[in-house]
């Protein structure tokens, strides 16, 4: 990683100015060598990338008795509250919103109707190295996870700055959410999204409950870059592109 801070803009703007909240999708086009049908695949197993663990820099205190109080497991003062780290709903919302995150497609292919499936999730991660696992949370109201979770295989796709558009689809509920994107098939027969810029094969390995999300901590299988270019990134209820300002 670089050593230069990182800024947020909007695709297609220029440093410095406010980034647009309305999608926009530029023209997606296939990959150059790509055979439709299958993508060449690389295994988790074989990285060459060693895990660093970083030292602490300084002791955690431990938890008071006041500070250990739960309520739906979140921390609670139980003395008079000041204003300050009140929590709510809405201040929990702007509080985790300016951890920026990367966004995924998840989509397969629904076994009972053979149609494509998917839906963009900003809660993604990799979990562990060996065995290779990554998890991501989907909301309990969704009506796209049990037709993915249906597959036996899934796939999840690293959206590229310029898959806005893309992202809101598959966030919309209702209506053929595939309709004019294009697409090739994983090793898994899965969609792979043009312009995505890499792609992972992976099953189902557990999923766990947490509040009103699942959990689902998934094995991968196959994984491979695709095309080029930025990641979509999400901040402060709106999207973005990584800029390097030494570049």
């Amino acid at each position: 990683m670089g050593t230069h801070a990182a800024g947020l803009i909007a695709p297609g703007t220029q440093a410095g100015a406010s980034a647009p909240h309305t999608p926009g999708l530029a023209p997606s086009t296939p990959s150059t060598g790509v055979v439709p049908s299958t993508h060449a695949a690389g295994l988790a197993a074989t990285s060459t990338h060693a895990p660093k663990v970083i030292a602490p820099e300084r002791r955690v205190a431990p938890l008071t008795p006041r500070q250990r109080r739960t309520r739906n497991g979140a921390a609670m003062p139980t003395g008079p509250s000041s204003g300050n780290g009140h929590l709510d709903s809405r201040t929990f919302r702007s509080v985790l919103g300016r951890f920026a995150t990367g966004v995924v497609a998840i989509t397969a292919i629904d076994p009972a109707d053979g149609r494509p499936y998917g839906l963009a999730a900003n809660s993604f991660t990799s979990v562990s190295l060996d065995p290779p696992l990554v998890a991501f949370c989907v909301a309990h109201t969704s009506t796209s996870w049990p037709r993915v979770r249906g597959a036996k295989v899934l796939t999840v796709n690293v959206l590229a700055e310029d898959q806005q558009a893309v992202c809101a689809q598959l966030a919309s509920r209702g209506g053929d959410k595939f309709a004019g994107l294009r697409w090739t098939g994983s090793p898994g027969g899965n969609p792979v999204l043009d312009g995505a810029l890499a792609w992972i094969d992976c099953s189902v390995e557990a999923e766990h409950p947490a509040g009103d999300h699942m959990i689902v901590v998934a094995r991968v299988l196959q994984l491979d870059t695709h095309a080029d270019g930025g990641p979509l990134v999400f901040f402060r209820g709106g999207y973005g592109a990584f800029v390097d300002p030494s570049g």
